[in-house]
This record gives structure tokens, sequence and C-alpha cells, in this order.
């Protein structure tokens, strides 16, 4: 039966792309759109759905690679929000971590497995790619890596040997480049009694054996867990069957209810212990979290400082309290000089202060929002809860800045 390759993205409803050179001019034209034209991200996933007889069905995210340094329209914090977006997927019990390092660097220092040693300890998720095997120094080979034996994964190691950006440009297509990759494990010395076990096919048939284990071993916790919210429902659905609108303590009741469950969502999401987890961006306590420990820092870090105006502060703080009798050499700094130099320097503090205040405020705002979703149903109650708890908060604020 012959069966006619397409491709669908999500954005581009009904259109079906047959011609995966356009697949390819596509993600790039997506990708400009959304995130610019100079070297600007974003966390909105582009989606690609292929058919065809010759791929396996498997679910891959493509993230992005951790950026020290940032060029062209990226933020000062790049570093920090791309590995929260690696993290918001990685993170996930239910799926499989690839940890894709280049054989021509070090592979102590890959970001990549070191990301995955956060929060796969144990390697029960993370399988080691090993790309770029044939642009290695001659005389050099990654040998020790794919036999795990240099930094052991549980799941071991897979070489694989991708088209050059000239091949690309070549328009070559991706059948040679597999015969190509066969070809070099199979003639390589060092690589050859591994052959059966390195290569772009053996990662696919890996990738859905192990993903077929994965599912049938989390499977029995998947079903408790729906078995537990399935009987709580039950329960719910029986505490109403009795309920009558018009009875005015029913009413009662169910107000104080949905206030408790407000409070509750509310404490959960700043708690992190929330039964809905946000798995596109920070929010809630997280969000929060960074803030003091990654914003704030970020904020102090830019602020401007010159030691060499400072000292001559401390000169001329030291000679006034002394006025005209002699400056001696002590070994402290005399305590006036200190408060009136150190005094100077916290008022420099204020700023960032202030503005970690804003965000705070800002995202305890967007919560109680969040919150308040749940009372869509009573507009004016949703709309009291609101005003009264975002009116608190805003109290709070004054107060907090006043202290500042």
């Amino acid at each position: 039966i012959f069966f006619t390759e397409y491709a669908e993205f999500l954005h581009c409803k009904g259109r079906k792309f047959t011609d995966f050179d356009e697949v390819r001019q596509e993600i790039e034209v997506e990708t400009d759109r959304v995130t610019g034209m100079n070297k600007g991200i974003s966390s909105i996933p582009i989606n690609l759905r292929i058919y065809s007889p010759h791929v396996l069905s498997l679910t891959l995210i493509d993230l992005p690679g951790i950026t020290k340094v940032p060029v062209g329209d990226q933020p000062p914090d790049i570093e920090h929000q791309i590995r929260d977006m690696i993290m918001q997927f990685i993170s996930r019990e239910n799926c499989l971590i690839l940890a894709v390092t280049p054989a021509n660097t070090d592979l102590a220092n890959s970001d990549a497995l070191k990301l995955a040693k956060e929060v796969d300890p144990q390697g029960l998720r993370t399988i080691g790619v090993i790309t770029k095997l044939d642009l290695m120094d001659e005389g050099t080979d990654a040998r020790e890596i794919l036999e795990n034996k240099l930094l052991p994964l549980r799941r071991g190691y897979i070489g694989v040997v991708n088209r050059s950006q000239k091949d690309i440009d070549g328009k070559k297509d991706i059948k040679a480049a597999l015969l190509a990759e066969r070809k070099f494990f199979l003639s390589h010395l060092a690589y050859r009694h591994m052959a059966d076990r390195m290569g772009t096919p053996y990662l696919q048939k890996v990738l859905n054996q192990q993903l077929t284990n994965h599912i049938r071993d989390t499977l029995p916790a998947f079903r408790s867990k729906l078995q537990g919210q399935l009987l709580s429902i039950e329960h719910e659905v029986e505490a109403y069957k009795n309920f009558r609108p018009e009875d005015p303590t029913r009413k009662t009741k169910a107000l104080l209810q949905m206030v408790q469950q407000f409070s509750v969502d509310f404490e959960k999401r700043i708690e992190g212990s929330g039964d809905q987890v946000d798995t596109l961006e920070l929010s809630g306590g997280a969000k929060i979290n960074r803030i003091f420990h990654e914003r704030f820092p970020f904020e102090l870090v830019k602020m401007e400082f010159n030691e060499k105006e400072l000292r001559r502060e401390i000169s001329y703080a030291i000679k006034n309290i002394h006025g005209i009798r002699q400056v001696l050499p002590c070994l402290f700094t005399p305590d006036m000089a200190f408060e009136a130099i150190v005094k100077k320097q916290i008022v420099k503090l204020k700023g960032p202060c202030l503005k970690s205040v804003d965000l705070v405020m800002q995202e305890l705002i967007n919560t109680v929002k969040k919150c308040t979703k749940k009372l869509a149903t009573y507009p004016r109650l949703c709309e009291e809860t609101e005003r009264i708890v975002a009116g608190y908060i805003r109290e709070r604020e004054e107060k907090t800045k006043d202290q500042v």
C-alpha cells in the first residue's frame, strides 16, 4: 500500500506539508515570527506532527542548549530562562531524557548530563547521546564513553553521526545520511565492534522500547492516582445529591466552602504543593523564589561600584571625623566613619529592593486571579474576593516599601 508522507503544524491546521524542505522553512519562519529576527527566545513550542510508515510513534521535544552569554535580542538572564524552560520538561516523571553531548567536548562539562542528573539522580530516565564522532581530532575516539566506562549511565550511551551543514545545504537525503553513518561505524577501528549498537536507527529502536517499558512501569501509579481522583469525585457527587439551591443554609455553607477552597488553592500555589502543576512557565511560590534568589542578586550585580571613589570617601570621612587632630594609623575604621559610609552604600540597595517588592506583589496578584477562576460561575463573588485580597496585598506592599 502506497503511503504519502506528510507533516502538519498546529499553527497551520488543515495544511499538509509533503515537501520536507518546506517543513524546515516553515519552522524557520514561525521561529522568527515568535522570537524576532535577532536570536530571541520563546517558551512557546512549535508543534509538528509527522505521518510516515518509516517513523516510530514517539513524541520528541527539541529543547535549546544552554546559552552562557546573551547575543542579539536575548535578555541578560538568558541562561536562567533557558534553564527554567528545560527543567519544566525534563522534571516530568513520565518522560525520557536524551542528554546530547558532542564527542569533541569534555563529557565532564556537559550541561545536558548535569541537568539530567539534577532531576534524575538514579539515571532511570536518562539516555546519553554522543554526536559529532566524525569531527574528533585524529588519533582520538569516544570508545570509553560509548562503552559506558568513563561516566557510566544506567541506560548507557549511543553514538550518532548526523548530517553536516554542508550535507544539508547540498540536500543530502536522510537515506544517504543513514548509509554514511552506518559505513562510518563499520569502518572505524574503535567502533566497529559495537556498530550494531550505534547509529540513528538503533537510537530510534531503543527509544521506542525504553518508552514502552517506562509507560508500563509508570502505569500502575498513574492508574492508582486516577482511581483516587475518581473516588474523590464520587464522594463529592454524593454530597450534592440532596442539594437544594433555595435552602439558605446550603447557600451559606457553599459560600464558606468556596472561600475556604480559595484560601487553600492560594496557599498551595505559594507553597508549591498544588494538584495542578504548571508546565509552561514559573508561577506562584516558584516565581517568587526565583525573584529573591536569582532576579534580586542579578539586580545587585548590575549596580555600579567604583572602588577608587569608595576609598576616597572613606578617607574623607575618617579625616573629617578627626577634625584638626592628627589622623594616626589605626587597625579599625572609626565607628562614625564606618556608619556614614555603610549607610550611603545601603541606600543604593533601595532601588533593587523596591523593584523586587513590585515583582513579588505582581506575582501575588496574578496568583489571586488564577485562584479566583474557580469562582467564575459567581462573578460577584469572584470580583469581591479578588478586590479584597488584592487590596490587602497592596496594603502590605506599601508597608513593606515604607520599611525599605
